[in-house]
């Protein structure tokens, strides 16, 4: 059986550094990614009070928080992997879903960093990013 690799957050950085105008900053102590000052992926470790919501099913690992484009994303994704994907209370109403990052492959954590991106950068830089990556032989000149 083929088992693809687990996310770490060195990949993390790597993904999210990769995306135009992106940066990483620090938000007490813990990293974070964003598109010209707008967070679309974190470090989430869980609070107190996210540990009594989930009680003993509180995933022990690292958590990552990734912003959606709206609740119905986030929800699908929960419903489609809710051994991957989850919520607290805290987010209720907001739109972003939180992820065990050690049971993310590469490939989905990429996917989920590229969307949780394009829902943030503004639409100049998400249509010409959208635009080379669809454009093959690649345009290197840029």
């Amino acid at each position: 059986m083929y088992l693809r690799p687990i996310a770490t957050w060195d990949d993390v950085r790597r993904l999210g550094l990769s995306l135009p105008q992106t940066s990483e900053t620090l938000d007490r102590g813990n990293p974070q990614w964003k598109v010209k000052d707008k967070l679309f992926v974190w470090v989430r470790p869980l609070h107190k009070s996210d540990l009594d919501a989930l009680g003993p099913e509180a995933p022990t690992g690292e958590i990552l928080g990734a912003r959606t484009e709206h609740e119905g994303a986030k929800f699908a994704l929960i419903e489609e992997q809710p051994e991957i994907y989850f919520t607290t209370p805290h987010f209720k109403g907001y739109p972003a879903v939180l992820v065990r990052l050690d049971l993310i492959s590469v490939e989905e954590l990429e996917e989920l960093i590229v969307d949780a991106w394009l829902v943030r950068a503004p639409k100049r830089i998400a249509d010409a990013y959208l635009e080379s990556a669809t454009r093959w032989p690649p345009d290197t000149a840029q």
